[in-house]
């Protein structure tokens, strides 16, 4: 008979957190809770905002007991191999983002990655993605998308950025998702309104799951006549133009 050998490496969980300030468990499965109830390590982006999601969620946790490692731009890249090492004691350790899903538009892909290149079990959590939730209500091409993180600040690169963005999007008819410092929203609509053909459509989607939330697309001709208030606010732009 062959003997197969125990797995003793633990699990690196990727967890999900909210959007902003609504009641946790109302954007999140209860499975969640029950991971966070389990494990103390966590790699996270930040660490107050951290703890303060994991007492929100599970508030007779014992905040003494959790060990927190943080991968930010100031983390020493050298030092993120050895953040895996409870997992390769055995023990499990959840990834956690500053807002939506760990590994998209986010550091922890570095994590991720390293996870995989140790044999390590990667088990995804179900949760809020802001990119998702904002391409499945823009009503456009849902089978041929492309995220492309932040554009370039230089306005002549950025202006050069957006065409090109746009002229793909014709030619393969793909939807075209990206993002901006929140507080520089309002100049990246008004470039877009400015820049892009009058039959291409915008869908501007800001604060998603909050109270606040305002999901519009419309075609740049329409745009020119809206007046929106997007300053500091979490915000997807995509484009496409169909014609």
């Amino acid at each position: 008979m062959e003997f197969t050998p125990i797995n003793t490496k633990g699990t690196l969980y990727l967890i999900p957190t909210r959007l902003g300030d609504d009641v946790p468990l109302e954007v999140l499965p209860i499975s969640i809770k029950k991971v966070l109830e389990q494990v103390n390590h966590y790699i996270v982006e930040n660490e107050k905002p951290a703890r303060r999601f994991i007492k929100k969620i599970s508030p007779s946790k014992s905040q003494k007991n959790l060990i927190i490692q943080s991968v930010n731009k100031y983390t020493d890249s050298s030092e993120i191999p050895s953040y895996l090492n409870p997992c390769l004691n055995g023990q499990s350790i959840g990834l956690l983002s500053d807002a939506g899903c760990p590994g998209i538009a986010d550091p922890g892909a570095e994590i991720v990655r390293l996870a995989h290149e140790k044999g390590i079990k990667v088990t995804p959590l179900v949760g809020p993605s802001s990119i998702l939730l904002a391409m499945m209500s823009s009503g456009m091409n849902g089978q041929n998308f492309t995220f492309n993180g932040y554009l370039p600040i230089d306005k002549n690169e950025r202006k050069t950025t957006i065409k090109q963005l746009e002229k793909t999007s014709l030619e393969k008819q793909q939807a075209q998702i990206f993002i901006e410092t929140p507080y520089r929203n309002d100049k990246m609509l008004e470039d877009l309104k400015s820049i892009l053909h009058p039959t291409t459509r915008l869908c501007v989607a800001c604060d998603i799951t909050l109270t606040s939330e305002l999901i519009l697309t419309k075609t740049i001709k329409d745009w020119q006549k809206e007046k929106v208030d997007l300053h500091k606010k979490p915000t997807i732009f995509i484009i496409q133009r169909d014609y």
